[in-house]
């Protein structure tokens, strides 16, 4: 059972920067489609951004369009997520989700198979 574990969240000023892991527990992490995705109080969960196996194919939500960049290091088993310019509106629980034979649908993963358990965003001054 594949396991992901985020980190890099916590508590940041409005225009301020970030930047999320998400690590897996495998050494085939390099035919893993990942997306990222965020859920603020209230609301429903949403898709971010999606990388496919090799990074070569990367697509964003269009509220963080020029904002945010992910990135991969397959070595690693990890996935980064860089957030620049952050807005209260971008706090959420963020997540990372992968799937090995689903790729990406723009920027969601066709079908999320493994997730994991989040990390906390707040943007606040």
């Amino acid at each position: 059972q594949l396991q992901l574990v985020e980190s890099g969240g916590g508590l940041v000023q409005p225009g301020g920067s970030l930047r999320l892991s998400c690590t897996a527990s495998t050494l085939a992490w390099a035919y893993y489609s990942v997306g990222w995705y965020r859920q603020a109080p209230g609301k429903e969960r949403d898709g971010v951004s999606c990388i496919s196996p090799s990074g070569d194919t990367i697509d964003y939500a269009d509220s963080v369009k020029g904002r945010f960049t992910v990135s991969r290091d397959n070595a690693k088993s990890t996935v980064y997520l860089q957030m620049n310019s952050l807005k209260p509106e971008d706090t959420a629980l963020y997540y990372c989700a992968a799937s090995r034979y689903y790729g990406c649908k723009g920027y969601v993963l066709f079908t999320a198979i493994n997730w994991g358990q989040g990390t906390q965003v707040t943007v606040s001054s």
